[in-house]
């Protein structure tokens, strides 16, 4: 057996069913890593198949009925398929690309595809509806199935609990750090492949056949034709693996350099983009650490000698590498540690308790207006910066970084009780962000309501002692001008 190459803390058996040798082919149920790079879960269904002397095959799906499924939504992840289609056939790797034309007409698809399998290899993502569709599925499946964590740098069960404050976080970062990065995935798992080949069966195909090629190439009136919401509408920007590596050149070429002390400024836009596609798993963590470690001449041998959790320094990079990495490895990590070790981590009872007790305390306070759902969605309020912002997300699927957190705490300000105030943060976030739906955004929304904080003084009306933030200091803070005239109206 050839040595492994995915550390076994990544692995998770989710049934306990056999392998079964004599089968045709290993599958590789694509749901989360949507790429052909970087992805412990390819890696592993890779080992199987070599080890095996068996051929790969690969389902990526894309269902009408999950929550919020939309036209932005759909747009993106089927962008992704034309380009792990292009990289598979390449490799000579038998590739399934099925959008569902009805909700529930995909029932069936991958038990049938796995009565030729010897195993399945899914990926193992700690959110939204994927957890239990991993987890029924493992009951249904007639053979073995296998979920990888390729979501971060450190695997998403490293700490063995959830951590409540990001120092804490950076310092077990700083201390594993060396370890994770030596285990990390291959960089180009195609490349070389030589497994033998298979094609799936024509009356597979002809029960659920590939998506259609106007779909794939993009055609309006393809995409509408299908049963999902058309009212959120596709933003300007592509999703896919080639996309994503435009905007990760365009960061490191443009705005790496001025990130530490231009990002919270939206006239500048200085950010980096890239969260939409490490949402849908088109970008990894490991090629964007790799590619900044290149760009700064920088070796695991550079990193600081002790391990203290400190925001700056550990990395010996530059200041604008250190602060970016400090948000794409502690806090978009943290938060899918907490969403692996909790179920509920996008409610209010998920809240620290000091947040909880003080937000019920306040929650009769009278608020300065209080909007509804609709008018909020619609971005209906007297306040000019928090409606550029819900503009903002509602055109383009995202919000500036900083004009997020903004955001949450006037949604907070405006809701009828905190409980109704978080619903309604994550709803517009699910609905809108293509970003939405992630570990990462439940982190910046439950953060504008103590989460990952510590209590603030003075005691205010509404927000107790949860850190307050206004529309006023705001704009005296950042520039903005340049925003403000373009989601202004």
């Amino acid at each position: 057996m050839p040595p492994a190459t995915v550390p076994a803390l990544r692995i998770r058996a989710v049934n306990d069913r056999e392998i079964r040798a004599a089968a045709t082919y290993v599958l590789y149920w694509m749901i989360a890593a949507r790429r052909t790079h970087d992805n412990f879960a390819l890696d592993r269904a890779i080992e199987h198949a070599k080890r095996l002397k068996k051929p790969l095959v690969v389902l990526e799906a894309l269902r009408a009925g999950y929550p919020y499924a939309s036209d932005r939504f759909h747009r993106f992840v089927i962008d992704g398929m034309v380009d792990n289609a292009s990289a598979f056939q390449k490799a000579g790797v038998a590739y399934h690309a099925y959008v569902e034309p009805q909700p529930g007409a995909g029932r069936g698809l991958l038990e049938a595809m796995a009565n030729d399998a010897a195993l399945v290899v899914t990926d193992d993502f700690p959110c939204f509806f994927l957890p239990s569709m991993i987890e029924a599925a493992g009951k249904k499946l007639p053979v073995r199935l296998e979920a990888v964590d390729s979501n971060g740098v450190l695997p998403i069960r490293a700490l063995g609990k959830p951590c409540f404050r990001a120092f804490d976080f950076r310092r077990s970062l700083q201390k594993t750090f060396e370890e994770h990065w030596a285990a990390s995935p291959v960089a180009a798992p195609l490349r070389g492949l030589g497994l033998p080949k298979t094609t799936l069966s024509a009356r597979l195909l002809e029960r659920w056949p590939s998506a259609p090629p106007d779909l794939l190439a993009g055609k309006p009136s393809a995409l509408a034709a299908l049963p999902v919401d058309h009212t959120v509408p596709v933003v300007g920007y592509r999703g896919g693996l080639r996309a994503a590596e435009r905007a990760l050149a365009f960061f490191l070429e443009n705005n790496l350099e001025r990130y530490a002390e231009e990002r919270n400024h939206p006239d500048k836009a200085a950010t980096s983009g890239l969260s939409p596609y490490l949402h849908f798993g088109q970008l990894s963590a490991h090629r964007i650490v790799r590619a900044i470690a290149e760009r700064e001449d920088w070796t695991p041998d550079a990193l600081g000698p002790r391990a203290r959790g400190a925001r700056a320094g550990f990395w010996n990079m530059r200041a604008s590498a250190e602060a970016f990495l400090d948000q794409l490895l502690t806090w978009r990590e943290l938060g899918l540690n907490y969403c692996a070790h909790s179920s509920d981590y996008c409610g209010f009872s998920s809240l620290p308790a000091w947040s909880q007790k003080t937000l019920q305390e306040h929650a009769r306070d009278p608020r300065p207006a209080l909007f509804s759902r609709e008018r909020l969605e619609a971005a209906e309020t007297y306040d000019p910066i928090w409606n550029a912002a819900q503009r903002e997300l509602l055109r383009e699927g995202r919000i500036h970084n900083y004009l997020r957190m903004l955001w949450g705490k006037k949604i907070l300000e405006w809701g009828e009780t905190p409980e109704q105030a978080l619903s309604t943060a994550v709803y517009l976030n699910d609905r809108y962000a293509v970003d939405g739906r992630d570990p990462n955004s439940y982190s910046g929304i439950l953060w504008c309501f103590g989460r990952y904080d510590r209590a603030w003084g003075p005691v205010r009306p509404i927000f107790g002692t949860v850190r307050y933030m206004s529309s006023a200091n705001t704009e005296k803070k950042l520039w903005l001008a340049a925003y403000l005239a373009r989601f202004g109206a």
